[in-house]
């Protein structure tokens, strides 16, 4: 839960700077006001650019925001006389000025000269974001590696044809995450970039399953000696990660695959299927040390790999048709836990910004903010504050909207 408590009069403003504080937004308007300096003496003077100031800096993120909450296809609609538009906001920055903004908003303005990573005008943002997480929330034992879902708005998907979703752009990267499958709490972040020829592209790393590792491995950096519990799916599952794992003190349990997963060292017996016809809630079992292999059977044989939980205790998986159905603990305690993560993708996934930019960095920037205000209203929620006030997910980014904007109503919006 929380590492510290928050007073009962805490804002969804006071929760949101856990992870973006105020020194952090500072640092966004020294760089884009260097960046505006840098790129009118290349490309000719601006006249109408005045610098960015720390108040314009917030409303900035305000309006951004706020397509979180009404999806609307453009931030630009806020001015606009269509449907989004949003004339109590809209005074608080004339449109021209948030189009200079967004023309020249960066994080990180120069390049300098021992740089080598590609993300290297995000990273110091993302840095600070994970010190954040770090230190306000201290997650349970068990937690998931998954990408979240991130994917097109789903409006965007139902009424655009199949051509349209071709020429739509791919995004250049994977977002991946270690979350707390007891509250949601996003722990860490990682980005992998899709494409170029560095040490973290694509063509350093061919093989799928060496890459999906090699996620895991980031994702855990900071996790080894604390006795978790790791749940992995098919793509990250496999005997050499949890032997590397385990050293660390880290346990696992994953769904494997014989299709995605890497399948190195593990007894070909149990990978096939078995030729005589099994009943629901069978299952055969192998052993290596610590490792488990369960091949389970349930419409399907699925199979998962544990050090985590002892594959002779009994659990069961109670289906609203079948009833109950008997498994191993390790099999009860997978579904559990991976049906919370969906549970919250069906709940947050929701609330991402709808901006899209075309630089991968803003893209990556915008995911990032989005995912920072979930931490913030989970974190709200297990708050005293909470009880006060009980905001919605919707009010709590209209709350933090407004508060962003500098508008002083205070009252809830329905």
């Amino acid at each position: 839960g929380p590492t510290r408590k928050m007073p009962l009069t805490a804002s969804a403003m006071d929760f949101f700077q856990l992870f973006v504080p105020d020194n952090v937004l500072k640092n966004m308007v020294v760089q884009t006001n260097m960046y505006a300096k840098k790129y009118q003496e290349k490309f000719g003077s601006d006249d109408t650019w005045v610098d960015v100031t720390l108040t314009e800096m917030k409303a900035f993120l305000g309006y951004m925001i706020s397509t979180s909450i009404h999806h609307c296809e453009s931030v630009l609609s806020i001015w606009s006389s269509g449907f989004y538009s949003n004339k109590s906001i809209a005074l608080i920055m004339t449109q021209s000025r948030f189009e200079k903004i967004l023309k020249y908003f960066h994080i990180v303005a120069f390049r300098s000269s021992q740089t080598t990573h590609s993300l290297y005008k995000i990273q110091p943002f993302l840095d600070s974001l994970q010190n954040g997480f770090d230190s306000a929330f201290r997650p349970s034992q068990a937690q998931v590696l998954h990408e979240p879902l991130i994917d097109e708005d789903p409006v965007f998907i139902a009424t655009c044809t199949e051509r349209e979703l071709r020429k739509r752009k791919k995004r250049k990267f994977s977002l991946w995450v270690r979350q707390c499958s007891s509250t949601g709490f996003i722990c860490q972040i990682y980005v992998h970039l899709k494409e170029g020829s560095g040490a973290d592209g694509l063509d350093a790393l061919k093989n799928k399953p060496q890459l999906h590792s090699m996620v895991a491995k980031s994702l855990c950096q900071n996790a080894s000696g604390k006795n978790y519990i790791i749940f992995t799916g098919p793509s990250i599952t496999s005997l050499n990660l949890f032997e590397e794992f385990e050293k660390q003190e880290i346990y696992s349990c994953g769904l494997l695959s014989t299709r995605k997963s890497d399948c190195t060292g593990l007894p070909l017996s149990m990978l096939n299927n078995s030729a005589t016809p099994q009943s629901r809630g069978q299952y055969r079992i192998r052993m290596k040390g610590n490792m488990s292999l369960i091949c389970w059977y349930n419409k399907g044989h699925f199979r998962f790999l544990t050090n985590a939980y002892s594959p002779v205790q009994q659990g069961v998986i109670i289906k609203r048709k079948s009833g109950e159905i008997p498994c191993p603990l390790a099999v009860e305690a997978f579904a559990a836990h991976l049906s919370y993560i969906c549970k919250y993708d069906d709940k947050y996934s929701k609330y991402f910004i709808s901006h899209k930019p075309n630089k991968t960095w803003q893209q990556v920037f915008w995911f990032a903010i989005s995912i920072a205000i979930n931490n913030a209203y989970i974190l709200y929620k297990m708050s005293e504050a909470y009880h006060v006030t009980r905001y919605s997910r919707a009010q709590f980014g209209e709350r933090l909207v407004k508060e962003l904007l500098g508008l002083e109503d205070t009252s809830p919006t329905h």
